[in-house]
């Protein structure tokens, strides 16, 4: 199977710093490596607003679409949440856009993706349990459906005519039910998976088993820390949303003095911007994050974006009603750097108990089950 080719497509206000320019393009361009493609450019387009009908100024668009003929592109990727009509517009102009003279035989379509249409391919690559399939195939639906009724609207406006008219409202109707009923039966078999969850949440709370839950940005290392601390063998890669399902292990608190065990639980990593439709969708595997005694923000300390992404976690904690919750620091990768700036971050984040750990190494690790415990008695 041959690797796809992609263009990268950003629109940013004119005043957007270098560094975060950079940021934007380079965090799409890993993306793109996760799902199994390859950028052959990377385009960024300075704007106030994105253009209306194709995101893309009309002269930044004619360029991309030669540019896609000519380096026999695959897929447009466009760094951002378009409309259906944005998607449908900038798609039949890279269909017209016509083939360099002596080739227009190997003329083929060129699919053009918004950000979440990547993110739930790479979504879709990696699940691995019923429930991460359906609560990707959910986020699908919620975001494919507006695209369909609205390429159905634009198509029936260009046949034009009565009787065409009335033929495709009734296949956007006939549509619209389809997946409405599909949605109703993914949010069934969702909510019967929420209360297995719930079933075994109030098992533990009869055990007096305390829960620590592991967030935070996609990558930073929340699936090698739980490995570290559980031993228990959980999918570990260097790349974005390598894991999506809960892994939930046990972790011996070593100041507990009747020895007992706290229960760690791994989810999906966050991400910049990550889209409403996501957060939904994965709701009833973030009840363990919502639900838990204590959380544990990991943060890659080697990561030079990393006060961008704590505060970009932080939001989506916010989102998900977790802000009171107790809450520790976890900065790892720390034998990544020569000098770890600890003070600094010790003082700057002093009320969530920073902690420095190398999940490779083991270094520091003792350290956080003691604070661990440390904040579990105080919960």
């Amino acid at each position: 199977m041959s690797i796809p080719r992609v263009i990268l497509v950003d629109v940013i206000p004119p005043n957007t710093p270098l560094r975060i320019a950079k940021r934007r393009i380079t965090e799409l361009e890993a993306l793109t490596n996760t799902y199994g493609g390859m950028a052959i450019v990377r385009i960024i387009q300075k704007r106030r607003t994105p253009d209306y009908q194709t995101y893309v100024g009309k002269g930044k668009l004619e360029e991309v679409a030669l540019l896609a003929r000519e380096q026999d592109v695959d897929i447009i990727i466009l760094n951002n949440a378009l409309k259906p009509k944005q998607v449908f517009e900038v798609e039949e102009y890279a269909r017209k856009t016509p083939m360099p003279e002596g080739r227009e035989r190997e003329k083929k379509l060129i699919q053009v993706w918004d950000r979440l249409d990547l993110i739930l391919h790479i979504f879709s690559k990696h699940a691995q349990t019923v429930e991460a399939k359906l609560q990707i195939r959910l986020a699908a639906i919620r975001h494919m459906g507006p695209r369909i009724f609205g390429m159905g609207s634009e198509m029936m406006q260009q046949a034009g005519g009565i009787g065409t008219r009335g033929g495709g409202e009734t296949n956007i109707e006939m549509m619209r039910r389809h997946l409405s009923n599909q949605e109703r039966q993914l949010k069934k078999q969702l909510a019967a998976c929420a209360q297995t969850r719930r079933l075994h949440r109030e098992r533990r709370t009869r055990v007096g088993l305390q829960t620590v839950s592991i967030v935070g940005y996609t990558n930073a290392g929340k699936s090698s820390l739980l490995n570290a601390l559980t031993h228990k063998g959980a999918y570990v890669a260097n790349e974005l949303f390598a894991t999506l399902d809960t892994r939930v292990g046990k972790v011996w608190l070593p100041g507990d003095p009747v020895g007992r065990e706290a229960l760690l639980s791994d989810t999906i990593g966050f991400i910049q911007d990550l889209p409403p439709e996501l957060v939904d969708a994965f709701r009833s595997t973030l009840e363990e994050t919502v639900q838990a005694d204590l959380i544990l923000h990991v943060i890659d300390v080697t990561d030079v974006f990393r006060a961008e992404k704590i505060q970009e976690v932080e939001q989506i904690l916010t989102q998900l009603e977790l802000t009171d919750h107790p809450k520790l620091y976890v900065f790892n990768k720390i034998d990544g750097v020569k000098r770890v700036p600890r003070l600094t971050l010790q003082k700057r984040y002093a009320a969530f108990h920073p902690v420095f750990v190398s999940t490779r190494t083991g270094e520091g690790l003792e350290e956080l089950k003691r604070v661990m415990f440390e904040r579990l008695q105080e919960a």
